[in-house]
């Protein structure tokens, strides 16, 4: 675990955080590790960056990149629902924790997780539930496009919020052009160059910009763990 103190992370080279999901409940605390860390990548500068929806998402719209219609809720701020489905999650989060979709007339309910999550001292995204519809991962190592991944994550209706990692199913998947164009007009906006990324499509609108710990789903591209492994060997 990246918290465990029995570990001198002094003793290695470089550091990849892979699997540090738990990080958006102690965010100060897993980017103050980050920085204390003789090397890692992606670097301090991104995972800093990334690890606030609201943040790069809002970078991402002011570039011109096409987002998800995303409304931010901060603490102190009413939530006001959408006339359709919705979603609302945590701008700070990850592995679909505290994160669900409503009905226009769940607004009670809906009201009840954006206190929730204000009550964490976190802002609230609001977007619209587009349907049971698959994402697209586009995935890029060294700069450069690998390969694409069909994703579903079926959001709990209000339900259980208190999981770690929501389940996906999975599949393989082909870019378009213009879906690699839009996924690398997402990764130019990150403040520092990246060894791996993950955009995560919904249509031809970002719905996620994955840079600081994402799956990477390696066994769904050809030879991608090797270029992983490559590109990790040039930089040491």
């Amino acid at each position: 675990m990246w918290d465990d103190g029995s570990v001198d992370w002094s003793a290695y080279d470089l550091v990849l955080p892979r699997s540090t999901w738990d990080y958006a409940e102690r965010r100060d605390d897993f980017l103050a590790w980050a920085a204390a860390l003789p090397r890692v990548l992606n670097p301090v500068s991104i995972l800093e960056w990334n690890t606030d929806k609201q943040r790069y998402l809002t970078d991402l719209a002011a570039a011109g990149v096409p987002i998800v219609p995303t409304n931010f809720v901060a603490p102190g701020d009413e939530l006001r629902p959408p006339d359709g489905p919705f979603v609302v999650k945590p701008a700070i989060s990850a592995g679909g924790r505290s994160s669900a979709r409503f009905e226009a007339h769940d607004a009670e309910a809906a009201e009840a997780l954006v206190a929730r999550i204000h009550a964490e001292n976190r802002t609230a995204i609001v977007q619209p539930f587009l349907g049971e519809r698959d994402e697209k991962a586009l995935l890029y190592l060294d700069g450069l496009y690998s390969h694409a991944v069909r994703r579903r994550v079926p959001l709990p209706a209000a339900g259980d919020l208190d999981v770690l990692y929501l389940d996906e199913d999975l599949g393989h998947a082909r870019a378009t052009r213009r879906e690699r164009e839009i996924a690398e007009e997402a990764l130019a906006c990150a403040p520092a160059a990246l060894l791996y990324g993950r955009v995560d499509l919904m249509g031809e609108a970002v719905l996620e910009l994955e840079i600081a710990e994402p799956s990477l789903y390696l066994g769904f591209g050809k030879g991608a763990a090797n270029r992983l492994a490559k590109a990790i060997s040039r930089r040491l």
